[in-house]
């Protein structure tokens, strides 16, 4: 019986699953731009790609979890949410979603799990 490399299943769940959301996501792009708003669906695929990109490139960061991670994107601009563990996981993840190509900038919201009082 082979052994499951759970990193690399989550990996390819995570790209199937963002791949199967893209035509429903698409088809509600098309309906809203038809009523005159929000992004063209081409800037959609490629938000959703960078998202999934940045998510995929955190799963391959040892000390960071994508499951404390939040990763949206919008006009190439990835903001980060959510509760790391140390000033150096905020700082890490910042680096690693600068690094994912069509990245323009990143905003990093991640908060402190406990923070320290002074």
């Amino acid at each position: 019986m082979k052994s499951i490399n759970y990193r690399s299943a989550f990996l390819y769940a995570l790209i199937l699953t963002s791949m199967a959301g893209y035509g429903t996501a698409i088809a509600g792009e098309r309906m809203e731009l038809a009523a005159g708003g929000g992004q063209a669906t081409g800037e959609y695929v490629d938000d959703a790609m960078i998202t999934t990109k940045v998510k995929a490139a955190i799963v391959n960061t040892p000390k960071l979890s994508v499951f404390s991670i939040d990763v949206e994107t919008r006009d190439g601009v990835v903001q980060l949410s959510g509760s790391v563990d140390s000033e150096e996981d905020i700082t890490t993840a910042t680096e690693v979603a600068q690094r994912v190509e069509g990245v323009k900038s990143v905003k990093n919201n991640l908060q402190l799990k406990n923070p320290v009082s002074k």
